[in-house]
């Protein structure tokens, strides 16, 4: 069939054609910026899940619903190498001028564009055309110099703004197991400082399954202010959905037995699913159904291109040892993996492989779902590892 009009799209945060089985989530975030957009309370989300299930994709989706409202939002990545500090500020500084931009320059626009410089200069950040905004400093309310106090001066600068003007703010920062533990819980004391005053400001964020204890770790009170709604695969119903609905549109059906091999081979995976729904696609003769036939042949070109691309860019940067960890996770069969036993498998101790175990963490690649545990944050991942290393 005609491979420009395929309709699948398998990439990093790409948007698939048909956005199915998270209804509960965006249901859960419309409700939230209503509530706050009339000085109620409301917990915001914080997604949890493995790569590749649609994360980044709810994200996106969350800001376009809160613009849809009226809502100023403001994207972020969060890395390993950024500083936070200088990150939340240019969140800030792009939300105040959005809230700011076609206004005369009133005494709260003043103001707020104020704090944000005494922030800046108090945290010695870039003085040049990122941050000189042509506005008075406003001492007092975000340059104590503890960082708890002074992000939440911001935060609060922000939101009153933007209810002066009937509007709110959305940060959505994903990846946000990147952030130290110090650095999350400033965040959460940012975002409680707000709630207490009922401001329309919001933060959603994105993580692997870690996130919901590193967040109780850094501040006891995180669940009380964030939902963590754990994004999986997709049953399987709605899995042959996403197939399904996005081929109807082009005119295109598929065969009942093609749509559960399909499912079966990927699990549900979003992801995966949008890569094997692309390669049955171009393989197939047409014109306007797709087999299981197609489906067998493409499942090899399929796992071709996830184990060139979606899996191996991951392992690219790792050390030999930490290759020879990854090995060792993977014989074990399918995890999670008790962290001695991997130890075992690679005929060490676990004080000798606990750096590359770490390592392995802090690059994403793993993740540690509870004390002595640790399991892969790609979905079969290990197959993968046993096929490379085969």
């Amino acid at each position: 069939m005609d491979p420009v009009r395929n309709p699948y799209s398998p990439g990093a945060g790409s948007p698939p054609p048909a956005l199915v089985g998270r209804d509960a989530q965006l249901d859960a975030f419309d409700i939230a910026v209503q509530r706050l957009g009339i000085g109620r309370s409301a917990k915001s989300q914080l997604l949890t899940g493995l790569r590749g299930v649609g994360k980044t994709v709810l994200l996106r989706e969350f800001g376009r619903m809160a613009e849809s409202h009226g809502w100023t939002h403001v994207p972020t990545e969060a890395t390993d190498d950024q500083r936070f500090v200088e990150s939340m500020a240019m969140l800030a500084r792009k939300a105040l001028l959005r809230l700011s931009a076609g206004r005369r320059a009133v005494d709260r626009v003043r103001r707020a564009l104020g704090i944000l410089r005494s922030f800046s200069a108090r945290w010695n950040l870039p003085d040049g055309s990122e941050f000189a905004l042509g506005f008075d400093p406003v001492p007092g309310f975000a340059d104590s110099g503890a960082l708890d106090d002074d992000l939440a001066g911001l935060f609060i600068a922000i939101g009153e703004l933007a209810q002066d003007h009937d509007a709110g703010v959305l940060f959505t920062i994903d990846e946000l197991q990147y952030l130290s533990q110090r650095e999350l819980s400033t965040l959460i004391v940012g975002l409680h400082r707000v709630s207490q005053e009922q401001l329309p400001f919001m933060i959603a964020g994105a993580g692997l399954p870690s996130l919901p204890s590193f967040a109780g770790e850094a501040r006891s009170y995180a669940e009380r202010l964030f939902a963590f709604p754990v994004i999986d695969s997709l049953p399987a119903e709605e899995a042959s959905e996403a197939l399904s609905v996005p081929a109807a549109d082009e005119g295109v059906t598929w065969q009942p037995g093609a749509l559960e091999r399909i499912v079966d081979l990927t699990d549900g995976y979003p992801y995966f699913l949008q890569e094997f729904g692309k390669q049955a696609w171009n393989i197939a003769a047409g014109p306007d159904c797709i087999t299981t036939a197609d489906v067998a042949a493409a499942a090899a070109v399929a796992v071709d291109e996830l184990d060139s691309g979606f899996f191996r860019v991951r392992i690219g940067r790792t050390t030999d040892a930490e290759r020879s960890y990854l090995a060792a996770m993977a014989s074990l069969g399918p995890g999670p993996y008790g962290s001695g036993k991997v130890a075992t498998a690679m005929g060490k101790t676990t004080t000798q492989v606990g750096p590359h175990r770490d390592s392995l963490i802090k690059r994403g690649l793993c993740y540690s779902p509870r004390h002595g545990i640790i399991d892969f944050t790609v979905p079969m991942f290990d197959q993968f590892i046993r096929h490379w290393t085969a």
